[in-house]
């Protein structure tokens, strides 16, 4: 079978911004950086017998040739593209070509995504996958493929990389997450809540035949078993790698070794969802690892250890008020977070945040489209939902206008080397955010 797997982006994935006019800081970054491409599709390629054809596209709909026939389309987005997942879909099914539906936004509304596709594949694959392309084959196609158990991780291959020469593609150790926040769309998904880690030797050949000296891990986070994640370090350590991953705040303020040992095998930076100032909003959530009390120390400790930090600040839970904000901007000029992101809340369709803001009657829009991060599709419970938007998108312009943008790349060569390649890519980290739903 001639097999297409498509990966729905906008044309403009990195930089497209509150504001339209880039700063200074963001057209240098646009010459030096590269998005780290998710592994869905790659997972998908290894999984695919070899006997079939495999192609892989990065496009909105504008940018596919329609008429070139193919035996299977394969379609993954998270919700935000999830209109122009299904215009795709809809148009490769009106010329008679078979279209199977996946990802976040497919295993949360199936039966949505199955009014534009033959079948959908819900949550993990590494089982489902080889079954619906023997289907295929025997013209027994399944409306909904559906896994009957967590994945074992013995059976998660290596990806199968086919995304041009120079793009970063990295490495997952584990998969899931017991937390569960209110919020979270990732682990909210079915299994997705059970945690399971890989075979370190797997991993380490994995991290050591990369192409490439820079990598991300595509972990939700590795600190949710310390003692695995620092056998990893301290087998990677003499590899020459360069690489940053997710982390809680919670470990990476309290554990030195972790810390130690993550600097010596080559990690220069931190992705944290500190998510709030307020107490009662973090309650509210269920993010149990992140007391707001704690962070001053925690980054200070890991600026110690000479990496930087990614964080992101999220605005609009039900424990935030307007003084959120300007508790929120003190604390970054205090702390001197490396690259602060502020983002909208966004009420995922199948998190417990959506259903329950959904009962009460605080869901202003089912425009997938405007669940980016930047528009504001609930009610807030106290503010407007124009307040949200506006001291939202008030301290994303403050904290990355050219002058602080400058600034922190200057503080960073000065820092020492690693924090400073890790600075370079943090424009890039910051949409990393956006687009890990």
């Amino acid at each position: 079978m001639k097999i297409l797997f498509i990966w729905t982006r906008p044309p403009g994935l990195v930089f497209e911004e509150y504001d339209p006019n880039k700063t200074f800081f963001h057209m240098i970054m646009s010459k030096i950086l590269t998005f780290p491409r998710p592994l869905t599709i790659p997972i998908l390629a290894a999984l695919t017998p070899k006997e079939h054809s495999v192609e892989i596209a990065e496009a909105s709909p504008r940018d596919i040739n329609y008429d070139e026939k193919h035996d299977l389309v394969g379609i993954t987005c998270t919700t935000r593209y999830a209109p122009w997942a299904y215009e795709m879909a809809d148009e490769f099914r009106k010329r008679g070509q078979k279209v199977v539906l996946g990802g976040w936004h497919a295993s949360a509304l199936p039966e949505e995504a199955k009014q534009h596709a033959d079948s959908v594949v819900i949550g993990e694959a590494e089982e489902t996958w080889p079954q619906l392309l023997k289907d295929v084959e025997n013209g027994k196609l399944k409306p909904f493929y559906v896994p009957e158990r967590p994945v074992d991780p013995k059976l998660i291959p290596r990806p199968l990389n086919l995304y041009p020469k120079g793009l970063l593609l990295g490495v997952q150790a584990t998969r899931g997450c017991p937390y569960g926040c209110e919020f979270c769309s990732i682990t909210n998904m079915k299994f997705r809540n059970v945690f399971r880690m890989r075979a370190i030797e797997d991993v380490v050949e994995e991290i050591r035949l990369l192409p490439g000296k820079v990598f991300n891990f595509h972990d939700n986070s590795l600190t949710i078993n310390p003692e695995y994640m620092k056998q990893i370090f301290k087998n990677i350590k003499g590899l020459n790698k360069i690489f940053y991953g997710f982390g809680n705040i919670n470990v990476l303020g309290t554990d030195d070794e972790f810390l130690k040992l993550a600097s010596e095998a080559g990690c220069v930076g931190w992705i944290i969802g500190f998510e709030s100032m307020s107490q009662e909003s973090l309650d509210i959530i269920g993010k149990k690892t992140n007391i707001a009390q704690t962070y001053l120390s925690s980054v200070k400790k890991i600026h110690d250890y000479g990496m930087i930090i990614l964080g992101s600040f999220v605005f609009g839970f039900d424990g935030d008020r307007l003084e959120t904000f300007n508790m929120t901007d003190k604390f970054i000029e205090k702390s001197e977070i490396d690259s602060p992101d502020a983002m909208i809340l966004e009420p995922f369709p199948g998190t417990p945040l959506y259903d329950r803001l959904d009962r009460e009657g605080r869901i202003l829009t089912k425009d997938w489209s405007k669940y980016d991060f930047e528009h504001v599709v609930f009610q807030p419970k106290h503010m407007t939902p124009d307040e949200l938007l506006t001291n939202t998108r008030r301290l994303y312009k403050k904290w990355h206008k050219t002058s602080n943008s400058i600034e922190r790349i200057i503080k960073s060569i000065n820092f020492g080397y690693r924090p400073f390649i890790e600075t370079t890519m943090q424009s890039i980290f910051m949409k990393l955010l956006r687009y890990q739903e």
